[in-house]
């Protein structure tokens, strides 16, 4: 199947024209996966929670899921999405999951970055796992995870342990380090990592945050399928075939997760 990650440099809180800029870079892309930035119509550097919970909305039944479900009628892929939601009077960094047919389900950022942690709650949703099915109605297991999520071994373990073929990762990234993880995580867990990061700088009055770009796609063996520059947008799509990712055998005597030893590992 065809997947991808879609980069660029979303105009800070101006919506209508984030989106009129994903429909164009998407134009004429086929493809059965893509997965967008983190907080990817709204941008990131908020200067006050107020703004923050302004831009917030409800999922699924919100503006931007019903939107990104037209997006993918017309591009005919399923598509993993950052934006800030809106749960009664609770705030998160989630990303939705839609199809053709609509919502399909949603994350709720889980490991806060910098000032996230003055807009938002940490995520009450676990690390879920979707099944879905490509074009060809060959069905395959979504993790997803967000951003800072890399940093924590246990995000994308936990995604696998419970199946997922491929984790999809919204991200906005600012530090160096996450180009060079990513690999060892699709290494470690022997699955496809698609991270779909930001460029471009955003200001919220007292600092100014600049996004490293490098969007990558990575296979189960740790090597980069697709990598986007630091600065530009990028839309890159690759051939996978999910089934590579449940083979987890290292050797004729080795699986990766049957060797695990959860009882002599100290995780609390």
């Amino acid at each position: 199947m065809r997947v991808g990650f879609v980069q660029y440099c979303p105009a800070f809180l101006q919506m209508e024209t984030n989106r009129q800029v994903l429909a164009a870079l998407l134009e004429g892309i086929e493809a059965d996966l893509l997965v967008l930035p983190e907080l990817c119509l709204t941008g990131y550097f908020f200067t006050s929670s107020e703004e923050a919970h302004a831009a917030a909305e409800s999922i699924p039944d919100g503006p931007t899921t019903a939107w990104l479900t037209t997006l993918s009628q017309r591009t005919g892929a399923i598509l993993v999405a950052g934006l800030p939601e809106r749960d009664g009077a609770q705030y998160y960094n989630s990303a939705v999951v839609v199809g053709p047919r609509g919502y399909i389900g949603h994350y709720r950022k889980v490991h806060l970055f910098y000032e996230e942690k003055l807009h938002f709650q940490t995520g009450n949703l676990g690390f879920p796992v979707f099944t879905v099915t490509d074009r060809s109605g060959e069905t395959y297991k979504l993790g997803v995870m967000i951003c800072f999520d890399w940093y924590f071994p246990e995000a994308a373990r936990t995604l696998a342990l419970q199946g997922a073929d491929v984790i999809a990762h919204p991200a906005n990234l600012v530090r160096p380090d996450c180009p060079r993880a990513m690999p060892i995580r699709a290494l470690e867990n022997h699955v496809f990592t698609i991270t779909a990061n930001r460029y471009g700088s955003e200001s919220n009055g007292r600092e100014t945050l600049s996004f490293i770009g490098q969007s990558l796609i990575c296979d189960p063996m740790g090597r980069i399928l697709a990598q986007a520059p630091k600065v530009g947008d990028a839309v890159e799509v690759v051939e996978i075939h999910p089934a590579e990712a449940r083979n987890r055998r290292i050797t004729q005597h080795n699986d990766l997760f049957a060797d695990r030893r959860p009882e002599h590992y100290q995780l609390s």
